[in-house]
C-alpha cells in the first residue's frame, strides 16, 4: 500500500472512530452496599409478648388461639449476631421453648435466622433476608405437612420500644401467603438477666456446667491439616459461656487473636432429650453461617463428638473432644480422620483457664 493510500485509510478509521467517553458518560460505580450489621438491635432486652396462631395452616382454618410469654434477647459477636430466647404459654397449658439465632453475613449484606425448639434442640434451616425502609423480611422453603412450603418473617412496626412480627406460609411459589403467628412485643427492660439453673435436668443435661463462666483460651492450630504440615498457628482470647433455658443449651462466644488477625466464632450447644444426645453446632463471623453439627455424649469426665463432612476434595471424618476438665481449667482439640476413624490428626488445641471472677467479661 503506497503512503497516499496510508493517509487516506487513517483519516477514515479517525472519522468513523467512536468519541471518547466524556466525564459525564464514565461508568457509575454500583452503590455501596449498606452494613446491616445493626439492624436487629431495636429488639435488644426483654419484651413482653402476645400472640394469636392459627390453628391448621393452609387447610382452610379461621381458628386463632391467644399465647403470652417473654422474649428476651442478648447480642453476641457485639451485634453481629443475637441470641432470641422466647417462653410462651397458650390455651389448656400449652407452652413452646425456643429460640432464634440471628447471624449476620457481612459479605452478602444478610441476616440469617435459624429457629431451634427445645423440645428436640435440632437447628433447623435459616430464613435469609435483610432489612429495607425499616421492614425486615426474610424467607426459606420447608416441607409442612409433607409438601414445600415457602415461609415468610416480617418484623415491622418498630418503634423505640415496641415492634410486631408476623410469619405467613405460601404453599402456590408466593403468589399468595397465609399469615399464622403474629406477635406484638413491648420492651419491659433493656437489660437481660443471667439465667439460673432451671429444675429437673438430667445428669447428661449437667455435662456442660463446669465451663459456665470466663476463660482465657491459648490456641494452637495445625497449618495444612492431613497434608503432613508440622506448623503451627499461635491465637489467644477468650471464652464466655452461658446457659440458654436454663441449661438445657448453652453458647460459647469466642474471640481470638493469631498473626492472620481477631476471629470470631459460636458454638452452640443443644441437647435432645430424645437422644439424649448434644449437638455441637459451629459458626463464625465471616459468613454467619452454622456448620454441620458435631453429635455426641460426656462419658468418664469426657466429651466426645463426630460429624462427617467434606474437605478440599474428599469427605473426612471429624471429632471434637472436651478433654482434662478441671474447676479452673480444660483443654479441647480438634481432629480429622482421612481414613473413616482408623487414625486421627490432631489439628487445632485449645487450652483454657478460668478468669478471676473480677476480670470476667459478663
Amino acid at each position: 500500500m503506497n503512503a497516499s493510500k496510508k493517509t487516506w485509510l487513517l483519516s477514515a478509521l479517525l472519522l468513523f472512530a467512536p468519541l471518547p467517553a466524556l466525564a459525564t458518560d464514565a461508568a457509575v460505580p454500583p452503590p455501596v452496599a449498606r452494613d446491616g450489621a445493626h439492624d436487629f438491635d431495636f429488639g435488644i432486652g426483654v419484651f413482653k409478648t402476645h400472640i394469636k396462631r392459627l390453628k391448621n395452616p393452609l387447610t382452610g382454618s379461621t381458628t386463632w388461639t391467644e399465647w403470652n410469654g417473654t422474649v428476651s434477647t442478648r447480642k453476641v459477636w457485639d451485634g453481629k449476631g443475637q441470641l432470641e430466647d422466647l417462653e410462651i404459654d397458650g390455651p389448656q397449658g400449652a407452652h413452646i421453648q425456643g429460640m432464634t439465632v440471628r447471624l449476620y453475613d457481612p459479605g452478602a449484606h444478610q441476616w440469617k435466622l435459624y429457629w431451634v425448639d427445645s423440645d428436640d434442640g435440632t437447628l433447623g434451616q435459616p430464613v435469609v433476608g435483610a432489612f429495607q425502609d425499616g421492614v425486615g423480611t426474610f424467607y426459606d422453603q420447608e416441607e409442612i405437612g409433607g409438601r414445600a412450603v415457602w415461609v415468610r418473617n416480617v418484623y415491622y412496626g418498630i418503634g423505640p420500644k415496641t415492634y410486631k412480627f408476623e410469619q405467613a406460609f405460601s404453599a402456590d411459589g408466593g403468589k399468595t401467603w397465609e399469615a399464622n403467628f403474629i406477635a406484638s412485643l413491648t420492651q419491659e427492660s433493656p437489660e437481660v438477666p443471667e439465667q439460673a439453673e432451671a429444675p429437673g435436668l438430667s445428669e447428661q443435661q449437667h455435662a456442660f456446667d463446669w465451663q459456665f463462666g470466663d476463660w482465657d483460651v491459648h490456641m494452637s492450630r495445625l497449618k495444612g491439616p492431613l497434608t503432613g504440615s508440622n506448623t503451627w498457628m499461635p491465637m489467644d482470647g477468650t471464652v464466655v459461656v452461658k446457659r440458654i433455658w436454663g441449661g438445657k443449651a448453652n453458647i460459647a462466644e469466642i474471640n481470638v487473636r493469631g498473626a492472620a488477625g481477631p476471629l470470631q466464632f459460636l458454638s452452640l450447644r443443644l441437647y435432645n432429650p430424645a437422644a439424649k444426645q448434644w449437638s455441637l453446632n459451629f459458626a463464625g463471623s465471616g459468613d454467619g453461617t452454622f456448620g454441620v453439627p458435631m453429635i455426641g455424649i460426656f462419658k468418664d469426665g469426657r466429651g466426645d463428638f463426630y460429624d462427617q463432612e467434606p474437605y478440599g476434595d474428599k469427605t473426612i471424618m471429624e471429632r471434637f473432644s472436651f478433654l482434662n476438665i478441671g474447676t479452673d481449667s480444660a483443654r479441647d482439640e480438634q481432629a480429622f480422620s482421612g481414613d473413616y476413624g482408623k487414625t486421627w490428626e490432631v489439628n487445632w488445641v485449645n487450652v483454657h483457664k478460668r478468669m478471676p471472677a473480677a476480670q470476667g467479661t459478663h
